[in-house]
């Protein structure tokens, strides 16, 4: 196999993995209100790198699921959405932290680290 093939191969993989990380990523950010732009921007600052196209369809599920509350605030000269933890989201969050532990460390004993 080429490295180019290699290459191609870990790229679509590492698209698989980071899809289901870049919730928890998120939902990690939002225990204060913040808005799109800023949740890109600090993720990425962070070495987590998601897209607008990706953050908002991904913001609005959550929000439809019950996990985010919203609120304009149209008293800067650009109105932002701000998007916050439900109690639910919390809740939610704090479960979803302890099962990435506990994937973390049963992969970490099937790689032999």
């Amino acid at each position: 196999m080429s490295n180019a093939k290699a290459k191609e191969h870990l790229d679509k993989l590492l698209q698989e993995l980071r899809r289901g990380t870049i919730t928890i990523g998120v939902m990690s950010q939002l225990s204060e209100p913040q808005y799109g732009y800023s949740l890109v921007t600090m993720l990425g600052e962070r070495g987590i790198h998601v897209e607008p196209g990706t953050l908002y369809p991904l913001l609005r599920r959550l929000e439809k699921q019950g996990l985010l509350e919203s609120r304009w605030d149209t008293g800067e000269a650009r109105p932002r959405k701000y998007y916050l933890l439900s109690p639910l989201g919390s809740e939610v969050y704090e479960l979803l932290k302890e099962e990435w532990r506990l994937i973390a460390a049963s992969m970490k004993d099937v790689m032999g680290e």
